[in-house]
Parts: structure tokens; sequence; C-alpha cells
């Protein structure tokens, strides 16, 4: 099968398309066959390992998994003996967490990993960044900040993948949502939900006399002593940014004062759960993905170099072409 390899950290020139053996499934395993698969700032990060602090997932000196890629949707294949929860030809949709290997043309999967029945109502293109920005944005809200009704929430980078699910998620809570991106995307975070948009280009929103239950920085650009302001007397700050400046106000807001600074390794936190609350969310028109850009497997660098920019709407997404 067709993978991208990945054995040395540096530019996206580091990812080769290249041929390798098809898994074959245990016995309590199923074969996915993939047909897409995202490409964020995540997935940079671990190709440059910036900040250090991925190395400690991803392998100090080198990748210590060679086929990157966390997320994918695609068609069951195949399925081990003891296998009850899927059976073959199910599409599905899913994290391999900390795993990798998604972008490649097949994939093994345990039953009881992160994977579920995708929606019927979403393409394959369209559900894979229910993984990114749905899991992501429902790890802050609702298990870290605990989300409340009539609550106001600002979220910085509305438009990314992160920030789109996040204010429909808020809205689906009940919290009046105020969305920051830049001019060209007003209307499409408006049409999502949000309640007041603010446009970045023109107005500093840490310089603004409102104040929020909840500022959720989904692309880690304004940090915790810029948003303190802005934020209610407990009030919480969330960071979709690692950095030793974070966590050190994590540790010292949990200990002193009511306004709290969250960062949370979402990775780690992506559950079988959560793909079945946001697949209902779905199903019921609640929630839906955007998506920026398609790129097939063999224009990987291509799809980095673009998100790397900083700039995308929505999804990235890599299409997988299976040979006939």
């Amino acid at each position: 099968m067709k993978a991208i390899i990945c054995t040395k950290y540096g530019s996206p020139d580091v990812l080769q398309l290249q041929e390798v053996e098809k898994p074959i499934p245990n016995d309590n395993e199923v074969l996915v066959k993939i047909h897409t698969a995202v490409v964020g700032p995540a997935d940079c990060a671990f190709r440059k390992a910036e900040p250090f602090a991925v190395r400690i997932f991803g392998g100090f000196f080198r990748p210590k998994i060679p086929i990157p890629g966390g997320l994918l949707a695609g068609e069951i294949e195949a399925v081990g003996k003891d296998v009850k929860l899927f059976t073959t030809g199910d599409q599905v949709f899913g994290s391999t967490v900390l795993e990798q290997g998604c972008l490649a043309e097949y994939i093994c999967r345990p039953e009881e990993s992160v994977l579920a029945i995708k929606p019927a109502n979403m393409s394959y293109a369209e559900v894979v960044g229910l993984c990114d920005g749905g899991m992501t944005s429902l790890a802050f809200l609702r298990d870290k900040a605990n989300i409340q009704s009539g609550q106001k929430v600002l979220i910085n980078g509305a438009s990314g993948s992160v920030g789109i699910a996040a204010i429909q998620l808020a809205k689906y809570y009940g919290a009046e949502v105020t969305a920051v991106c830049s001019t060209t995307n007003m209307e499409l975070v408006k049409s999502l939900g949000a309640d007041k948009v603010v446009d970045y280009t023109r107005e500093d929103f840490t310089q603004s006399s409102e104040t929020y239950d909840i500022i959720f920085d989904a692309v880690g650009k304004r940090s915790f002593s810029r948003c303190k302001g802005g934020l209610k007397p407990k009030g919480v700050y969330l960071s979709t940014a690692i950095s030793p400046a974070i966590m050190l106000q994590m540790l010292w807001t949990s200990r002193v004062g009511g306004k709290k600074a969250i960062f949370a390794t979402t990775g780690l936190m992506q559950t079988k759960e959560k793909l079945i609350f946001l697949r209902t969310l779905v199903e019921a028109g609640k929630l839906r993905t955007v998506i920026d850009r398609c790129y097939p497997l063999k224009e990987i660098a291509e799809a980095h170099q673009y998100v790397e920019k900083g700039h995308k709407k929505g999804d990235v997404v890599i299409t997988v072409q299976h040979k006939i």
C-alpha cells in the first residue's frame, strides 16, 4: 500500500510517499480502508518537533512512528474473528490519538479504540474534521471549562477547525458567543451561530471593556496575561498552545486567584464517547464542518505548507485514492 513516511524532523519535504506492507488485522482489530485524513497545526508541530515538548510524545531524536497522521475516515474492509462492534463495509471515522498512522491507504485499529460509525449525512471529507475541531473543542469547553447555559464565551481564532466547532458547541450548550476572526470570515462565523463578531484586523478584543466567563484561544495567539482583564472574577482562559508560560500560569492560577488558565493535552482526552456524541449533534443538524482545501496524498508537503501559513478556514483534508 501507499503511505507517507517521515523518519526525521524538518520541513514538509521530510514527508515522502512510499510503498509499504499492507497491515493484517489481529483478532480484536478492524482493517480500515482510509478515504480521508486531515492536516492541522498539530501535524505540523509533530513534523518539526516544535515546540520541543512534542518530542515527549513523538520521539526525542526522530519520529518514533514512521507513518504520521492522527485522524481518519474510511470503510472497514476486514474484521478480526473476535470483533463485535463493527462489520465489513461499515463507514467509520476516528482518531488514532498518539499512535498516528492515518496518512496511508490502510490502517488496523482495535475495535475498542477511538472509532465510530460516521453520520450518514456527512461525506468522508466532511466527517474527518469532526475528529479534529470537534473533539478538541469538546474537551476544552465541556470537560475542562464546564460550560453552562447563559455564560458569555469568546472564541479567538473562530474560523479555524477548532474555532468553528467551538462556536457551534458553545451555542448548543446555551452560551452567548463572541467570535474573533478576520474580515473575510465574519459572515462564516455568523452563519455558524456567533452572536457577536470581532474583526481582529480592526479591533483588539483584549482592549475591550467586555468580560467573559470563558475565553478560548483556539489558535494560541493571545496569552493569559493579555486576556486576564477580559475574564470575569471566576472566568476561565483556555489555550490550545502548549508553552512554558502557560504551564506556569496553570500551576499558579490553580492555587491563587479566581481566574484560571487551562491547557489540555486533548490528544489524550479523545474517546469513543466523544465521537458518538458529536455524531448525534451532526445527525440532529446542530454541528457541521467546513472544508478549506483538499489535497491528494501525494501532495502532503503542499498541504503542510498551506497549513503553516496560519490562515486556513476550517479543515485541510487529505484524500486517499485507492487502486481499482
